[in-house]
């Protein structure tokens, strides 16, 4: 298919990211195409307007990446996902959402499905939600195209960072979690892991719009056996339920008679993110004297490594999730790799080993 314009060549020595775009919408096929191929390093390979068509293009040709619509005629988007990840083993699939409720319950079973990420994408592409849209999807395209598998080591463990740090002597009485690409299965996984018993509250900040974190929340909830929901500014954290971040807003704890309470920030983003991990994982130190247990997970950059190194130097707990079974490993590689670890883990063994930290006996 034709481009709008030649792409320019990839820097020597590298070759270019292959994308195929796939969108019903011709104008956003073309939109899409121009904000990937603003960068020398991608190439959009392919166009499609269905599933159907996309699934035939990556048989015929290379693919690294395909940029997936939902709502698609002949096949949509939720059709074509695991037909696509079986006729090209190790694509990387971005889907393309409207930040609706429906929107967001399709992108949570796509991701659940086996998409790596998501991109919102605009109601209109002016120069300002444009330009966003573009730094957003050109960030989560070149990210996961740059992904490779850790080598193998012993008990999870990965190789070349800083010793372990010996479990501390008494137990947490909060479990923070972290996450951004990829974090969503990666929740899914571990709230189904964790089960019912749970003697502290579970705290979440997960990288996400405001019209998603609500859905998100049903779907940890139904993923697991801990009731889960949206955090609300000023509730008291109680034992055994998961409070995630809303959309926009940064989650805080705040010491109270009785344990804590949630606060929520309009504060200004931390690390381009709100919410931002950094400020849940800050405050929480200092609410909790420490005693809190941090489990990062998959996501790119690195937010939580300013909260992670609070909460460790006022005596808390930091688990990774290990680079294999990562999206992308930059939020719990820069935990790992600043040596602020107790544990870096395969994700299958990151909930056992959060229940036996906060001493939680097994049924």
């Amino acid at each position: 298919m034709a481009h709008a314009s030649p792409p320019r060549p990839a820097p020597i020595g590298q070759a270019a990211i292959r994308v195929l775009v796939c969108d019903d919408s011709a104008v956003m096929r073309i939109a899409i195409a121009r904000a990937l191929e603003s960068d020398p390093a991608v190439r959009v390979v392919a166009r499609a307007a269905n599933g159907a068509l996309a699934i035939e293009a990556v048989k015929r040709e290379p693919v690294d990446v395909v940029v997936l619509d939902i709502e698609m005629p002949v096949m949509d988007g939720l059709a074509a996902l695991p037909l696509l990840l079986r006729a090209a083993p190790g694509l990387r699939v971005v889907m393309a959402s409207t930040l609706t409720t429906r929107g967001a319950d399709a992108t949570l079973r796509a991701l659940r499905l086996g998409a790596a990420d998501y991109v919102a994408k605009p109601s209109a592409i002016g120069e300002q939600t444009g330009e966003a849209f573009r730094r957003e999807l050109l960030g989560k395209v070149k990210a996961l195209a740059g992904r490779r598998p850790a080598p193998a080591g012993g008990a999870g463990e990965e190789r070349g960072l800083p010793p372990l740090r010996p479990r501390p002597v008494d137990p947490p009485r909060l479990l923070a979690i972290g996450c951004s690409t990829g974090g969503p299965p990666a929740l899914f996984a571990v709230m189904g892991a964790l089960g019912a018993t749970m003697p502290v509250p579970v705290v979440v900040t997960q990288h996400m719009p405001a019209a998603f974190t609500p859905i998100l929340a049903e779907h940890m909830g139904r993923a697991g056996r801990l009731p889960c929901a949206e955090a609300r500014d000023g509730e008291a954290l109680s034992p055994g339920r998961v409070y995630l971040a809303p959309g926009d807003r940064h989650l805080l704890i705040e010491p109270a008679a009785r344990g804590a309470t949630a606060r929520l920030s309009d504060a200004a983003p931390v690390n381009f993110c709100r919410p931002s991990v950094d400020p849940m994982l800050e405050s929480a130190a200092a609410a909790f004297d420490g005693r809190v247990l941090v489990a990062m997970l998959t996501g790119m950059g690195h937010d939580g490594l300013a909260g992670t190194r609070r909460v460790i130097a006022a005596g808390g707990t930091a688990i990774a999730q290990d680079e294999a079974s990562s999206v992308i490993w930059g939020m719990p590689g820069a935990v790992a790799r600043a040596g602020l670890c107790h544990a870096v883990l395969p994700l299958a063994e990151i909930a056992p080993r959060l229940l036996d930290l906060l001493r939680v006996v097994r049924q």
